[in-house]
């Protein structure tokens, strides 16, 4: 018994005195946010709020910089809905929707302007009336969007997806595909992007 202990002791010491990670770019670690808020639209309009003119980081899901797929990965993950890290592993979940019946807080999908190419490259969410926002690599900061100014994303458009029904009473989570597996962790192992650190000198590293 007496040996148990020590080693339960030991154990708890160690994980206790775990190192936590210096920030490092690009850091892929994938940070699981926390849950603020219940899904729905209102909800994503403010954490939108939150966000806007924050940093474009490769890699980072927030809170202080975003990469496209960080971004819907952080407000769709603290309303609760649990979608993968990255752009082309979000666009295999929920429920394939056309252009024109796009609703708020719905995911709009692009890739290059090749018609007959399906990689998906960058993520955005529709805000309504050709509206949407985004976290731009080109602008370099979480930004809203519009359609008939920037006629270009159009052309790039691949597929649309919703996550959250009209009613905002159930989620469409199935998946078109097999899932890559992803292994999370938060901020006491590892470090984020944080305001005041120097941003990268390529927004997209090689």
């Amino acid at each position: 018994m007496k040996q148990f202990s020590t080693l339960l002791f030991t154990m708890l010491l160690l994980a206790g005195c775990a190192q936590k990670k210096p920030y490092t770019y690009p850091n892929y670690d994938i940070i699981k946010p926390e849950v603020t808020c219940k899904p729905n639209r209102y909800n994503i309009q403010t954490l939108l709020g939150f966000y806007l003119d924050k940093p474009y980081v490769w890699a980072e899901e927030g809170p202080d910089a975003f990469d496209c797929s960080g971004l819907t990965y952080n407000i769709y993950g603290q309303m609760g809905v649990e979608i993968p890290r990255v752009a082309r592993e979000q666009a295999k979940v929920g429920k394939t929707i056309p252009f024109k019946d796009l609703q708020e807080g719905d995911l709009i999908f692009f890739g290059s302007t090749n018609k007959r190419s399906k990689y998906i490259s960058h993520v955005g969410i529709y805000l309504g009336d050709g509206w949407f926002a985004h976290a731009s690599s080109k602008d370099r900061k979480v930004t809203v969007t519009q359609f008939s100014e920037e006629p270009r994303y159009l052309k790039r458009m691949k597929l649309c997806k919703r996550y959250l029904s009209e009613d905002e009473t159930k989620l469409y989570m199935t998946c078109d595909a097999p899932l890559e597996k992803m292994q999370v962790t938060s901020t006491r192992y590892t470090t984020p992007w944080k305001t005041g650190m120097k941003l990268p000198k390529k927004a997209v590293p090689h």
